[in-house]
């Protein structure tokens, strides 16, 4: 696939070339990490399967959350533009995303299909997500059991999607990352 940028607004032409994945950097300065994916993804709207979109905790030029997003050929996204002093970060995002060494997925396609108990090897076949790890447990096979919580957020660690887990009851595990206990909205 072929790599484009250009921090936002203007990348619907790039977003069409035939076959490329767009990296954006994008940033509004939230200081709310589920406010801000909540309007992410209202902004999203049905393109949400088709794009990997994730959240930075960046400290430039404050402390503050942005964003990156991989948008495949056709998908176009209307973001307003970049306040100024902010496309540093945006290109950081950015750089995180397409390294694959930063960034929290919350969209992703696959993702609300990841519900209930699966199976490593269903969450690996059923999104984006391409591979799972255990924190201070036993690795994980394709049969290990996982307890999603509803709330599978991975992370780019060298170079792939992650999905962090930590040892859970019955030889189960789950991600590393809790949903928090009162939901906002379906979107999360």
């Amino acid at each position: 696939m072929t790599e484009a940028f250009r921090v936002l607004p203007q990348l619907a032409a790039e977003a069409a070339s035939c076959g490329a994945v767009t990296h954006v950097g994008f940033d509004r300065a939230d200081r709310d990490v589920r406010a801000a994916e909540h309007w992410f993804v209202e902004v999203l709207g049905d393109q949400r399967d088709r794009v990997v979109a994730c959240t930075h905790l960046l400290r430039v030029p404050s402390p503050h959350v942005a964003f990156s997003i991989a948008l495949p050929s056709g998908v176009e996204v209307d973001l307003p533009p970049v306040p100024d002093g902010l496309a540093a970060a945006a290109a950081l995002a950015r750089e995180e995303h397409l390294s694959g060494q930063g960034g929290r997925a919350f969209a992703y396609p696959g993702r609300d299909a990841l519900v209930g108990t699966l199976s490593v090897a269903e969450i690996l076949s059923l999104s984006a997500i391409d591979r799972v790890t255990v924190m201070g447990g036993a690795p994980a096979t394709p049969e290990t059991l996982v307890e999603t919580r509803d709330h599978v957020r991975p992370l780019w660690m060298a170079g792939h999607l992650t999905l962090v887990t930590l040892p859970h009851v019955g030889g189960r595990i789950a991600p590393f990352e809790m949903p928090e206990e009162i939901p906002c909205c379906s979107l999360h």
